[in-house]
């Protein structure tokens, strides 16, 4: 009776810790793996609002420094955001698809590469870092104090890209709740570190930590983020992703025929490796630092309209990022859906998914906008109480609730891009979207239509809407390509007339008993027998 009782606990852990990705209720996978990302996704937002807080508390030119180093930190992030992505994708399709020891060795080279990564490009970052604030437009008496905060960031910013590589794995696999825990936990850390940092810790006369400035805060960020890499590095081993860990050793779904591999052998680096994360990687990494640069384009149009408007548009960004977050979740939900069913061959599910999860989009689209358009004045009136500039950010909402549901159809498309491991068409999208068709565009609008600031939002929902359409348009191209191909996607029965994942014996090449050999890496031995 005891070893009964103890069975059932272990089935129970095991359950919470294992998701039927290829087999359970798509609904409910979705929902149970967006719901945490998109809490994580909001304390991440209120991070940074604790630190424009405190900044604030210091000096304007401290405020100056955390918004002039935003772009330049982002486009360093942006090629650990582009690894990670792309050993997400890389590990969804290989656990999909039964083999479990190539989604370790995706693990192992993407922790290698970022490393690699990160000290090929933090040095000459730091180096260039007075000329970029200067080509930016930055006084004299702000580069000092820029230079203080964003060199620190830069210099720890390894760690941004570790934690994103280790959050790769447990994503793939389902978890979101670890990194949701990790981002609840450095708000609270920061609410505490920033101002004592910034401002310094004296005792009886004794100073125990000296007063750092705009310095603290960066420090505060990277020692938080260095506690996460702990955190999510160990999350990540228990996982199973450097070889089977104790969440996965019990797994029916594990690969028992595989030899555990050496922990150290798998990050020894191998360039065909290297080569495909970043191919799989590369087009996310660049449509991220076109996100950089297309803020400096849409801020230079709205700057021609004076100070008002750049406020009115930098508080009423600020309302549109928050609205945005719950679908931040969804589209991390669908790349995992679509990986690891990919990888399995199961094109019916990540066709599913797709639709339910656009579906989830506009419900949450629908709730979401209505809030914001009722109580558009009152939100912006939280940043200013200048009138003219809440009349500008209004107009803003307004007219930008017409392109709401426009960035969840491009973010569901870019993810069944990323999770069919063909994502190379994301990063076109990217460029047109933040540089080429602004800059056309608004031209038209602002100069030769002669709408004034009204332009730059006019001109934000036809581009944003061309890009939707013709990004909704070609993931449905490949997803049905894909289709095509599959020997069997026509021949595969409902979910319902098959028996669940746990009860199919283990084939060769690690897919369950039934399943023809299509797309999924461990089948090659099985089609060469």
């Amino acid at each position: 009776m005891p070893n009964k009782s103890r069975a059932r606990g272990q089935g129970a852990r095991q359950t919470a810790r294992q998701l039927d990705i290829t087999g359970g209720h798509i609904p409910r996978l979705l929902i149970r793996m967006a719901a945490p990302a998109s809490v994580g996704f909001l304390f991440n937002t209120l991070y940074n609002v604790i630190d424009t807080y405190w900044g604030g508390q210091f000096s304007t030119d401290v405020l100056a420094s955390l918004s002039l180093s935003f772009p330049v930190f982002l486009i360093l992030l942006s090629a650990g955001m582009g690894i990670a992505s792309g050993t997400s994708a890389l590990i969804a399709n290989a656990l999909g698809g039964g083999s479990r020891e190539r989604a370790y060795l995706y693990q192992g080279q993407a922790i290698g590469l970022s490393v690699a990564v990160a000290a090929v490009l933090i040095v000459p970052m730091i180096l260039s870092l007075r000329s970029i604030f200067t080509f930016m437009g930055a006084e004299p008496a702000l580069l000092d104090t820029a230079f203080r905060y964003s060199s620190i960031l830069v210099g720890g910013s390894v760690f941004f890209i570790i934690n994103a590589v280790f959050n790769a794995s447990l994503t793939a696999r389902g978890d979101t709740k670890t990194y949701r825990n990790f981002l609840i936990l450095g708000f609270l850390l920061n609410i505490g570190l920033d101002p004592l940092l910034m401002f310094g810790l004296d005792i009886g006369g004794f100073t125990l930590i000296p007063p750092m400035r705009e310095a603290g805060i960066a420090l505060a960020t990277i020692l938080i983020q260095a506690v996460g890499s702990v955190y999510l590095g160990r999350k990540m081993i228990q996982a199973g992703g450097l070889g089977p860990g104790p969440d996965t050793a019990s797994s029916p779904a594990a690969d028992t025929a595989a030899p555990a591999p050496s922990r150290l052998g798998l990050l020894r680096p191998r360039l065909e490796y290297w080569r495909e994360i970043g191919g799989q990687g590369a087009p996310a990494a660049l449509n991220m630092a076109a996100m950089a640069l297309g803020t400096f384009v849409i801020t230079s149009f709205v700057a021609r309209f004076g100070t008002s408007a750049v406020a009115a548009y930098g508080a009423a960004l600020r309302i549109e990022q928050i609205a945005l977050i719950p679908t931040i979740g969804l589209n991390i939900a669908l790349a995992t859906m679509v990986g690891q069913n990919n990888g399995a061959g199961r094109l019916d599910r990540v066709r599913q998914s797709y639709r339910t999860s656009l579906l989830f989009g506009l419900i949450l689209m629908a709730f979401i906008l209505t809030p914001v358009l009722l109580f558009g004045r009152s939100l912006i009136g939280l940043f200013t109480s200048d009138s003219r500039i809440i009349s500008i950010g209004l107009r803003y909402l307004y007219i930008q609730g017409i392109t709401f549901y426009s960035y969840v159809l491009m973010n569901q498309s870019n993810s069944i891009m990323q999770g069919l491991k063909r994502p190379g068409m994301i990063m076109w999208i990217g460029l047109y979207r933040q540089i080429a068709a602004p800059f056309l565009v608004f031209s038209l609008l602002t100069t030769a239509a002669g709408l004034g600031v009204d332009g730059v939002w006019w001109g934000l929902v036809i581009v944003n809407w061309t890009a939707a359409l013709f990004t909704l348009w070609w993931s449905r191209r490949l997803l049905r390509i894909a289709e095509e191909r599959s020997p069997l996607f026509s021949a595969r029965p409902p979910d319902h007339a098959r028996p669940p994942l746990s009860s199919r014996a283990a084939a060769p090449g690690g897919l369950p008993a039934g399943f023809p050999c299509i797309a999924a890496e461990g089948c090659r031995e099985e089609e060469e027998v």
